[in-house]
């Protein structure tokens, strides 16, 4: 590879996502980020969205970016990694950024790694913290390491940009500010770029979900503490009477108590609610992984020596079997008080 010119690069990059032609709520989480990396450096913001049509972009310039750059074309309606990937790495060639930052979604978590590969540079995955060095200023991207069990801080000092994708819900959301302005940039290419052998056909709803685990403020999760099904079904009680999401570790779902979509976890999913039960759940490095980012912690298990007690904010020793139907019945009768 020809070496490159790092002084070429400016400017600080987030990759929004869309749904319908609405604005994913990540995306505002994404311009936090950017707009505390882009201050540091003192260099400026854009947000890159694609899609066939989206609503109020300008809201985009309202929450902190100082430039949304829009790749437009009909094939963008719906994600689909070749065409997203090809039109992204086109934009980043002409414009040149220093920085790259998506969330950590499916979309993310995709895409990044392909635009990278693309653009001959690193990635880091699953970030909770990006700061910019103050003697160098090279983006330090830190996330956990070893099945969680140490936070491993890397950078990408020879090449550009700087690519890392953070955990959904680690940043709150830019608020919305009358007074900032930005520049909307619609960017439209020949129809070759958005080529791909894939085809969207339709989405199919997860019907196992009332509550997305992945946004929800409160997740009850159960593990194999649940001992039966009929155990974890008490998990799935509780979130209803909370309007919580379920989550479950990967023995839940590898016993059939629930499905993969609710798996937490290195193996699973991240998340970060305010408030997250881990019931019958033992702790171990790879589920931690997914949710130590949670705000209020609380635990029930019946080993006192479990490693959950030690990141839980609020333990419960006890058969989870005979605490969550009380915890239940306590939670209705605070609702019926309100």
């Amino acid at each position: 590879m020809e070496k490159m010119n790092l002084n070429d690069y400016k400017g600080v990059w987030v990759i929004g996502e869309q749904k319908d032609g609405v604005i994913h709520g990540v995306t505002h989480e994404l311009i936090t980020w950017g707009r505390k990396l882009a201050d540091d450096l003192g260099t400026f913001l854009a947000c890159i969205m694609l899609g066939k049509e989206i609503n109020d972009l300008d809201d985009l310039t309202k929450r902190g970016a100082d430039k949304v750059f829009f790749i437009q074309d009909s094939s963008l309606e719906n994600f689909l990694p070749r065409p997203y990937t090809n039109a992204i790495t086109k934009l980043a060639r002409e414009e040149k950024p220093e920085i790259i930052v998506a969330s950590a979604t499916t979309t993310g978590r995709t895409l990044m790694p392909l635009i990278a590969l693309k653009l001959e540079t690193g990635l880091t995955a699953d970030c909770t913290e990006l700061t910019i060095d103050e003697e160098t200023k090279i983006l330090f991207q830190t996330r956990p390491a070893i099945g969680g069990n140490i936070m491993a801080t890397i950078k990408t000092p020879y090449t550009r940009p700087q690519m890392a994708t953070v955990r959904p819900k680690a940043a709150k959301p830019a608020p919305r500010q009358e007074g900032l302005t930005g520049e909307v940039i619609v960017k439209k290419y020949e129809s070759n770029i958005f080529a791909t052998p894939e085809k969207f056909l339709e989405f199919i709803k997860d019907t196992t979900q009332d509550v997305n685990i992945e946004d929800a403020d409160i997740v009850i999760a159960g593990g194999k503490g649940c001992k039966t099904q009929e155990g974890f079904a008490l998990i799935e009680k509780l979130a209803k009477v909370l309007g919580a999401g379920v989550g479950a570790t990967r023995d839940a779902v590898d016993l059939g108590w629930t499905t993969y979509a609710h798996q937490i976890g290195l193996s699973g999913k991240t998340v970060a609610p305010n408030l997250y039960f881990a019931i019958g759940i033992s702790g171990t490095i790879q589920h931690l992984a997914g949710m130590q980012t949670s705000g209020i912690v609380v635990a029930i298990n019946s080993d006192p020596n479990a490693q959950i007690f030690k990141v839980a904010d609020f333990g419960i020793v006890g058969d989870m079997k005979e605490v969550v139907p009380q915890l239940i019945e306590t939670c209705k009768k605070l609702k019926a008080k309100a």
